[in-house]
């Protein structure tokens, strides 16, 4: 089945997964465990919201939420969530069937562009993430890309986002310990845009939070939701349920229990700050039983995504989903398969804010050279997924009568003046012929990703920080003392 974006004025048509039945079945399941089953809180301001709400509280922590509410958080959320960048500029509109892309966060292992060596991830790991995704045109935001082994657990979040800063324009999407660490990200944000109204008018990064499945919302998760509700930071809340493991097996119950654990989260976010934006979302893990492993990419990963995908456009919030993953421990036929059919279902199925590219190993090690390579994927896929222009100038009925019957369209006008346009043209994938490939040194798609990744980072220069600007975040970061709990 095709659904057309009614609020673009979009003719594209875009994949639906999902009946109006089985979505309602989905939400309903979900309110019911919302509602009945009810959901462990270990925070006491969220459960003092959720009692003066009307909620239901047995015992200390054990929370249930009528659907009421659920509805009028619904109602008070919106539905586009427009993101900025870092000088202020618009950079994202997420809602709809706008799909943007960016790297995913916190690796604990790279594979070295230079030496090739599989190793702990660093600081400077980081920079390179962020300055290669500077560089390339269909990396629309930056997660850190790899975990800095190299510093104090307690500030990695914040060393991260410094580096960060330094090494892109483009907007943030934001993990950190607890409220503190978000709190000094807070900071030099409003530093940057001069004032905390003005980066609530113009949010430049985007906070991702994850409850516990299953059905349980520790403190550090609740104490940050609340933070990006009063702040304005929107804040994507994800559970991340692995499918036979901490949730049920089958796909709709997968889907059930991912939506009521986001849904959870919207209402005491809505409770404490109705307007504020917030992003639903499932990270749809499968636990493979013959493996033990935690799969992205399995055929139920990608089926569950789409559920998700499509129950948050239902439940009209804009959706944090995967973009360019791959359970291959290398950049090889594997990766390319698996992260072109993340890029293609993001795009068909209208998925918004969509991370993860350069992820390999079920999210364990991270390459550059993936990167690059998932940057051309979408690039393709965004090209077919422009439509097609259908007027008198592209029908060229008139150029097709100048040419004739065994004529040719080499030398017609109407191809010079088009031929830059209806032309996707790529960088690193192959369209010569085996003579050319052969005399150009041979190289498959990893090398020449390689090697454009190694040329980026030589040569792109992002643009520089204020000095001034530069010298007040260092300041923030120098004075931030952690809370260990």
């Amino acid at each position: 089945m095709a659904a057309t974006d009614k609020d673009s004025g979009s003719r594209i048509p875009h994949l639906t997964y999902l009946s109006e039945q089985d979505r309602q079945d989905i939400y309903d399941a979900a309110v019911r465990i919302v509602s009945q089953i009810g959901m462990r809180v270990h925070h006491p301001e969220a459960l003092r919201l959720l009692r003066e709400a009307g909620c239901e509280v047995e015992g200390e922590d054990r929370a249930r939420i009528p659907a009421a509410l659920i509805d009028a958080a619904r109602e008070t959320a919106p539905s586009v969530i427009d993101v900025f960048s870092r000088d202020g500029q618009p950079a994202m509109s997420l809602g709809g069937y706008n799909s943007y892309f960016g790297t995913g966060s916190d690796l604990m292992s790279t594979w070295d562009l230079e030496t090739g060596e599989h190793r702990p991830s660093r600081l400077d790991d980081v920079a390179r993430v962020s300055r290669l995704s500077d560089a390339l045109p269909n990396i629309d935001f930056v997660m850190s890309g790899a975990y800095p082994n190299d510093i104090d657990p307690h500030r990695s979040y914040l060393e991260s986002f410094r580096v960060m800063v330094s090494n892109t324009v483009k907007p943030f999407v934001m993990t950190s310990e607890n409220a503190d660490d978000l709190k000094a990200m807070w900071r030099i944000a409003c530093l940057l845009r001069g004032g905390a109204e003005e980066l609530r008018a113009r949010p430049y990064f985007t906070m991702y939070l994850e409850p516990v499945s299953p059905l349980e919302h520790p403190f550090e998760s609740l104490e940050k939701l609340l933070f990006c509700a009063d702040w304005g930071i929107p804040a994507i809340y994800s559970p991340a349920p692995l499918a036979g493991g901490t949730a049920p097996i089958t796909v709709a119950g997968h889907t059930a229990q991912g939506t009521a654990e986001s849904l959870f989260g919207l209402v005491v976010h809505q409770l404490r700050a109705p307007g504020s934006p917030f992003l639903f979302g499932i990270g749809p893990a499968v636990l493979d039983m013959a493996t033990s492993q935690s799969s992205y990419n399995a055929p139920e990963f990608l089926m569950t995504f789409l559920c998700a995908t499509e129950m948050a456009r239902w439940l009209d919030l804009p959706n944090w989903g995967y973009g360019g993953t791959t359970d291959s421990q290398v950049v090889d036929a594997q990766a390319g398969m698996e992260a072109g059919e993340m890029a293609l279902l993001c795009l068909a199925s209208g998925s918004n804010l969509n991370h993860d590219v350069g992820y390999l190993d079920f999210g364990l090690s991270g390459a550059l050279e993936q990167i690059v390579a998932v940057d051309e994927f979408i690039g393709a896929n965004r090209r077919l997924f422009a439509g097609v222009e259908v007027s008198p100038e592209t029908l060229a009925v008139e150029t097709i009568a100048e040419v004739g019957p065994g004529g040719e369209f080499l030398s017609a006008k109407h191809t010079a003046k088009h031929v830059r346009s209806a032309q996707w043209r790529p960088t690193i994938i192959n369209r010569q012929g085996y003579p050319e490939w052969q005399a150009e040194g041979g190289l498959d798609l990893a090398e020449k990703a390689r090697r454009k990744a190694r040329r980026l980072l030589e040569e792109h220069e992002p643009r520089p920080l204020d000095a001034g600007v530069a010298a007040d975040i260092d300041a923030v970061v120098a004075e931030f003392s952690p809370t260990v709990r």
